[in-house]
């Protein structure tokens, strides 16, 4: 996934958090908001893996499956979102289609509650 899809600075990650909204699954947590700085650029990702999900090889297996599969929905994805995801303990024993798939049920939710706005 380039740099350019991705959140780096806390400010974005902060105003995420605080501003937008958010809704879980068995594997991740997902938080998002309408990104006013950019209405025409693309939808930036955020990864929030805690250590307490695994040590280092384990959060960067996780990033790089929810990388991969940010990657293969963001078609579906408003341009205009700024996403934070959260693993939860449970993506550990998870395959990368149960993440591809937890990622789009969560995507489809919010794309539900943006239209019904």
């Amino acid at each position: 996934m380039e740099r350019r899809y991705r959140l780096s600075r806390s400010k974005d990650f902060d105003a995420v958090y605080r501003q937008g909204r958010s809704v879980s699954t068995r594997y991740l947590t997902l938080h998002w908001f309408p990104r006013d700085d950019d209405p025409l650029g693309e939808p930036r990702l955020g990864l929030s893996v805690p250590k307490a999900v695994g040590n280092a090889v384990v959060r960067n297996r996780i990033k790089r499956r929810i990388r991969e599969a940010f990657r293969l929905h963001r078609a579906e994805i408003g341009s205009q979102w700024a996403i934070v995801v959260t693993p939860r303990r449970a993506a550990l024993n998870a395959s990368f289609p149960e993440i591809q798939r937890a990622l789009g049920k969560v995507i489809e939710h919010c794309n539900k509650q943006c239209n019904a706005r």
